[in-house]
């Protein structure tokens, strides 16, 4: 930068005068120019790191959660009261803009009190979306009193064309604590996912982390995907997320967590998967219901790293049931809806052979550890009573720091073992005429098995971990082209509960998964 330099100009020669002229003002030799403006610095653009630095701070705090300025008025609505609060679709952002992905928010009352804040990213520069009741239609509530100008949301939902260009379908919603679901074409909504569980199936109370604050990039006009980011914080431990939504035939998500402690946690769940099972084919008590089956989910499916496939049939047990399955490296695992039969439902509001299965793709390595499935007695198809989610044997405590990524896929069509037979149906009942013994009947198939004749030599591996199998039977079922394994369980008295196991086999090779299933006498 140069520098203007004032010379001072020769003064002419002095005259006499009547009397001395006051000095003039000392004029400086130069002077400097007014400084131009200081040029700013670029600014940073949002990343993934800023939610991890906020929630390596957060985490550094004690626990703090805003429930605040949520009037009593909305704090009272109930259930119906509250979906009568919708987001006014023609106030959808990116409505008018012609991108692939629209967003609607919904609105604090009833069970949601938690205040979560809504951010749009665009061109790396963050700005938070304003609350205002103009954006909702509040149907027939009548409030006492104005609603807060800066009352906040509860969280929010995501659409995209997933049947025609120019409709725009509901694929995702996040709401309450850290509950998120989603759906891909032809799908209903069904199981939840979580960001994560805490001391989940322990006899204590527990804990619900909270989505505080989200972070959306706004998509490119010709955007396949949609990039979320999400705050969690708990009383011990806060987290930073990354979801990629890919919406589609079926929906996946790319998801991240960071994981930032600020005490021990006795079980910390990752990957955590919420379902409901009332009543199925392999239920063996009463249940007064015209409908055959009612579930969400019917099975959950473990890949091993030994290269064994599992599938645990679900049930409504009389007793909580917590079931353990320890690996060194996972594959994946998910709650699965494989029975797509409408006529085993008869539910033409619920739809429940439209419900999406779920699965978790571990990326990366999470390490030795467990998967837990955590079946909770239920009297009603409107509690959720599974949950199942990876359990790490990192230990948790103050300062630590986890990052876990996976691939979660919702899905209608079959997730099938690689080269194996599934698990088609089980059923269970009184093995006449002894009824103190119990009959089960397991079906297989695959198109592998279809092709085998019903003279083909198919064994079965059979094993209980109490009591003595009896009547082994292997055969076709020429009616559906599966192959049929019945055998019953004699149990030993007071020997509950009773974990079986079993497989078909060609000689040495595996033709199905391995089906293993806990039975109680109550």
């Amino acid at each position: 930068m140069s520098l203007l330099y004032l010379h001072a100009v020769p003064a002419e020669p002095a005259k006499p005068a009547p009397a001395p002229s006051p000095p003039p003002a000392e004029v400086p030799a130069h002077k400097p120019p007014d400084a131009p403006p200081a040029e700013k610095p670029p600014v940073k653009p949002f990343e993934f790191a800023d939610v991890e630095q906020k929630a390596k701070e957060l985490a550094r705090k004690p626990y703090s959660r805003d429930e605040s300025g949520m009037p009593e008025f909305l704090t009272n609505l109930d259930y119906d009261q509250y979906r009568d609060i919708r987001y006014k679709p023609e106030k959808a952002l990116w409505r008018d803009e012609n991108l692939p992905f629209q967003i609607q928010a919904f609105h604090r009352g009833f069970m949601f009190k938690d205040r979560v804040i809504i951010n749009i990213v665009d061109h790396g520069s963050s700005t938070r979306l304003a609350y205002s009741p103009e954006l909702f239609d509040f149907g027939k509530n009548q409030f006492p009193n104005p609603l807060p100008a800066d009352l906040g949301f509860a969280g929010l939902r995501f659409h995209h064309p997933l049947r025609k260009d120019d409709i725009f379908d509901e694929m995702a919603v996040f709401l309450g604590a850290s509950y998120f679901r989603a759906v891909g074409l032809g799908q209903q909504y069904g199981l939840s996912a979580r960001g994560l569980a805490i001391d989940t199936g322990l006899p204590k109370a527990e804990e619900f982390p909270i989505f505080k604050e989200f972070w959306i990039e706004k998509p490119a006009k010709d955007a396949s995907s949609l990039t979320i980011y999400a705050l969690m914080d708990s009383q011990r431990v806060s987290g930073a997320y990354r979801f990629v939504v890919r919406p589609g035939l079926d929906l996946t998500m790319d998801v991240t967590s960071h994981l930032y402690f600020r005490q021990e946690i006795e079980r910390v769940g990752i990957a955590p998967l919420t379902s409901m099972f009332f009543h199925g084919e392999n239920t063996d008590r009463f249940i007064d219901d015209f409908r055959p089956e009612v579930h969400d989910s019917d099975g959950l499916l473990i890949g091993r790293s030994s290269g064994e496939w599992v599938w645990r049939p679900l049930n409504n047990p009389r007793q909580l049931r917590i079931s353990v399955f320890r690996d060194e490296k996972p594959v994946g695992f998910g709650l699965m809806q494989r029975d797509r039969n409408f006529d085993h439902y008869q539910d033409l509001e619920s739809s429940y052979n439209r419900r999406p299965s779920a699965w978790i793709e571990v990326l990366g390595e999470w390490g030795p550890g467990a998967v837990y499935l955590i079946e909770i007695p239920s009297d009603a198809e409107k509690y959720d009573n599974i949950v199942s989610f990876w359990v790490p044997d990192q230990p948790t405590g103050e300062g630590k720091e986890y990052t876990y990524s996976y691939r979660l896929h919702f899905e209608l069509d079959e997730f099938t073992a690689p080269g194996g037979g599934k698990v088609a149906a089980t059923r269970v009942g009184a093995a006449i005429p002894d009824n103190t013994h119990r009959k089960f009947v397991v079906e297989f198939s695959s198109p592998t098995l279809k092709l085998l004749s019903e003279k083909a030599v198919v064994e079965a591996e059979v094993s209980a971990s109490a009591g003595k199998i009896t009547n082994t039977v292997v055969q076709k079922n020429g009616e559906n082209d599966r192959w049929r394994l019945t055998f019953d369980l004699e149990p030993e008295k007071d020997k509950d509960p009773v974990e079986l196991r079993a497989m078909l086999k060609s000689g040495k090779d595996a033709l199905t998964e391995t089906w293993v299933y806990q039975w109680n006498r109550q």
